[in-house]
C-alpha cells in the first residue's frame, strides 16, 4: 500500500513511519504545519507542534529512507479545533482539543488530501489497536495501557478507520523507545508532549482570558454556594472555571465545615459559577450528542463500560441511542463531569463510539 505516515517529531510517530516500511509498505512521511503564525511556535517540547518537532520529523524521516514534506493546515486547525475550543470554554464547556484534531485534522483533512493523491492509508503513532471484525474494522485498547489513546480515537468513523494504521497499538512504550535507539532516530529519549499545543506557555488560564476576555457576554460574575445562594466571591470571567475545580476560587467565605469547595455548575449567560463540596460532583447520568460510531450505532440498550476522560478510568453503564441523542446512565458514579467532554463507549476492549456530553445529572445528597 502507499501509506502517509503522520510524522509529530516525537519518537512514536518516527517508529510508526519505520514499521509501515517494514511492512512493506511505500511510506511517505508528512509533518503537519498548524500555526498561522510560524513566528508564534514555541521552542522546547512543551506541545508537538513546533519549529523543532518539524526538524526532528525531517531527520527522522532521513533516517528511515522516506519522502518529507510539510503540509499547511493551519487555517483548518484554527477554525475546527482552536475556535471550537474558545466557544466551547466561552458557552461554559470543556473541551478536549487532541480529540477534535484527531476528529477534524489528523483522520479528516489529512486522509481525505491522501487519498486525492493516490495514497491509501495514513500511519500515526497513537497507542491502539485494529483488527478485522465481522462488521468492518474495529479499534481495541493498547496492549500498553498507560499509553492506550483509544480514548481520543473515539471519534473515527468505519470510513477512517478501514483507511488507518496504528503500528504501535501492540507494543510498550518502552519497547518502542528501545527499538528507536537501535534504529540510530535521535528522537529515542524525547519527551513525551502534554500540554495544548496552540497554547504557547501552557498557561491555559491566562490565554482563555486574553482570547476570550472581549468576547465574553459577562466579563465579571458571581460565585455562589450551591446549596445556599449565598454569594462568596467574584470573578473576572466563568471562561476561567471547569467543573471539579478546587483551585483559584479565592473565595473569601470559608465552607461551613472548612472542608474546601469544587466548582459545581458553570452559568455562562449570567456568569454565575456554583461551588459546592465534592460529594456534590457525583454523576450518575449523561445526555450527549453528536455521536460518531466506529461502525454500526448500538440498536438497544448497550451494558458497556464508558470512559469521560483521556487516560480517565472506566466506569460501568448502561447506554441508550436514540437518533442523535446519547442517554448514559453510570452504574459506577463518576465525579466532575463537564458538559463539552466526550463519552467514549467500550465493550469489553473494543471502542463502539463517542459522543459530546451536553447534561449531566447529578447524584442526590440521600443517594
Amino acid at each position: 500500500m502507499r501509506v502517509l505516515a503522520a510524522m509529530s517529531g516525537g519518537v512514536d510517530s518516527a517508529v510508526a513511519a519505520a514499521r509501515a516500511v517494514d511492512a512493506g509498505h511505500d511510506v511517505t512521511g508528512v509533518h503537519l504545519a498548524l500555526s498561522r503564525n510560524p513566528a508564534s511556535y514555541r521552542s522546547g517540547a512543551r506541545g508537538c507542534c513546533t519549529i523543532e518537532d518539524s526538524n526532528d520529523a525531517r531527520r527522522a524521516a532521513d533516517v528511515i529512507g522516506i519522502p518529507f514534506y510539510v503540509w499547511d493546515l493551519s487555517e483548518r486547525f484554527h477554525e475546527d479545533v482552536v475556535e471550537n475550543f474558545l466557544d466551547t470554554y466561552a458557552a461554559g464547556q470543556t473541551p478536549n482539543p487532541c480529540l477534535r484534531c484527531n476528529e477534524k485534522i489528523k483522520f479528516a483533512a489529512v486522509l481525505e488530501r491522501g487519498l486525492a493523491l493516490g495514497f491509501d492509508a495514513v500511519a500515526t503513532g497513537h497507542y491502539a489497536v485494529l483488527r478485522e471484525g465481522a462488521d468492518g474494522v474495529e479499534m481495541h485498547r493498547s496492549v500498553d495501557a498507560a499509553k492506550d489513546q483509544s480514548y481520543v480515537l473515539g471519534v473515527l468513523d468505519q470510513h477512517q478507520l478501514r483507511h488507518s494504521l496504528f503500528p504501535l497499538g501492540g507494543s510498550e512504550k518502552t519497547d518502542v523507545r528501545a527499538e528507536a535507539a537501535e534504529r540510530g532516530l535521535l528522537v529515542a529519549d524525547k519527551p513525551d508532549s502534554h500540554d495544548i499545543c496552540f497554547i504557547a506557555d501552557g498557561d491555559t488560564g491566562g490565554w482563555l482570558r486574553e482570547k476570550l476576555g472581549e468576547r465574553a457576554t459577562h466579563e465579571r460574575g458571581e460565585i455562589v454556594d450551591d446549596a445556599t445562594g449565598e454569594v462568596l466571591g467574584q470573578h473576572a470571567g466563568s471562561y476561567g472555571f471547569t467543573i471539579g475545580q478546587r483551585k483559584g476560587l479565592r473565595l473569601g467565605t470559608p465552607a461551613p465545615d472548612g472542608k474546601p469547595r469544587f466548582v459545581l455548575d458553570i452559568e455562562p449567560v449570567s456568569g454565575t459559577v456554583r461551588v459546592g463540596p465534592r460529594e456534590r460532583l457525583a454523576v450518575q447520568r449523561l445526555t450527549a450528542d453528536k455521536p460518531r460510531w466506529c461502525g454500526a450505532a448500538p440498536s438497544g440498550p448497550l451494558e458497556c463500560t464508558v470512559q469521560l476522560r483521556a487516560h480517565g478510568e472506566e466506569h460501568r453503564a448502561v447506554v441508550r441511542v436514540e437518533g442523535e441523542r446519547v442517554d448514559v446512565e453510570l452504574l459506577d458514579h463518576a465525579s466532575g463531569i463537564a458538559p463539552g467532554q466526550a463519552v467514549v463507549v467500550y465493550d469489553a476492549t473494543r471502542v463502539v463510539g463517542s459522543a459530546t456530553i451536553t447534561a449531566t445529572e447529578r447524584v442526590e445528597a440521600s443517594a
